[in-house]
């Protein structure tokens, strides 16, 4: 079963009874669900998963005078629930997963994901916050929310970067693709320095799916969540597939006899790397087309960046 489908029918199971009778007082002020750090609570966990961090278990988030008051009591109360459900045993936390579920401070929780314990204001708020925290801060299931703060923060997040911002991040993320994809790979491979030729493969994958979710306005995971995360997106997730292709192919050979001035201004098409980087800049250059960002043809990703940005 999912960390998140456990998760929630442990929490109706005991978790909102426990709140209901032992703390009416407060009820008005808790959240509840499971959102944070973790695989669970993107819906990635699977039976590998489930070697630590998994198990029966929620999040109560209070505001911060209310944990203050009752935050202990309500942490006992939460660790007196049985530790066996549907068959499964208590959650085991390593020591990095301390303090992901159980009762939580709303603002502490904003604030070590994002750096503040509200929603970023300024563009160079926003900036400051990575964005595969921004994912994390949105991540998950709200099972209740009786003051609405919790959820007021996460719906404003869950609206996207200011343009500005969004506009800033896609053409920083598409120069680093081409620079390391449409560029530095082939001059490596001529150069016959394999390791930074892959050092350049990897880092195109990595930003040419930073663009990929950039192109979706949806906040990019974890980056060994990445790019299975791409299969639910709507815009290019046949990206995904694509550069799977590239981890087949031994460009070796294509690349043997090769001199320092061939390929200058035409591409090697014997390497098949090569001509699978091309085609996923195709199709961002296409939907960037769709999209009204830019209204050229050119499939280098770098000679779009001034159309881009004048978009701000």
């Amino acid at each position: 079963m999912k960390g998140l489908e456990l998760s929630e029918k442990y929490y109706n199971a005991y978790g909102r009874q426990m709140l209901e009778t032992q703390f009416p007082q407060v009820i008005d002020q808790i959240a509840a669900g499971l959102v944070g750090q973790g695989s669970e609570c993107f819906g990635f966990d699977d039976e590998i998963s489930m070697d630590h961090d998994y198990g029966p278990s929620f999040c109560i988030w209070l505001p911060r005078e209310v944990y203050d008051k009752y935050g202990k009591q309500m942490q006992a109360a939460y660790e007196a629930l049985p530790q066996e459900f549907m068959g499964y045993t208590g959650r085991v936390a390593q020591e990095q997963g301390q303090d992901r579920v159980g009762v939580l401070c709303l603002e502490d929780f904003y604030q070590r994901i994002l750096g503040c314990d509200t929603v970023p204001v300024t563009n160079q708020e926003w900036l400051n916050v990575s964005e595969e925290n921004l994912a994390t801060a949105t991540n998950g299931k709200i099972f209740d929310d009786y003051l609405g703060e919790f959820s007021t923060v996460r719906e404003k997040l869950m609206k996207y970067y200011p343009k500005e911002v969004w506009i800033r991040r896609l053409v920083q993320s598409m120069a680093k693709a081409a620079q390391a994809g449409q560029y530095n790979y082939a001059r490596a491979m001529k150069r016959g320095e394999r390791i930074a030729a892959e050092l350049s493969l990897t880092e195109f994958i990595k930003e040419s799916m930073e663009v990929v979710y950039l192109l979706n306005k949806q906040y990019a995971p974890y980056y060994k969540w990445m790019h299975r995360g791409m299969k639910r997106l709507s815009v290019c997730s046949e990206i995904g597939d694509m550069l799977n292709l590239l981890y087949t192919i031994d460009p070796e050979e294509a690349w043997e006899g090769v001199s320092p001035g061939d390929y200058v201004y035409n591409l090697n098409t014997n390497d098949g790397r090569v001509l699978v980087i091309e085609a996923v800049c195709n199709i961002i250059v296409q939907e960037l087309n769709v999209q009204g960002l830019s209204d050229q043809q050119d499939n280098f990703l770098q000679n779009h960046l001034q159309a881009v940005l004048a978009k701000r």
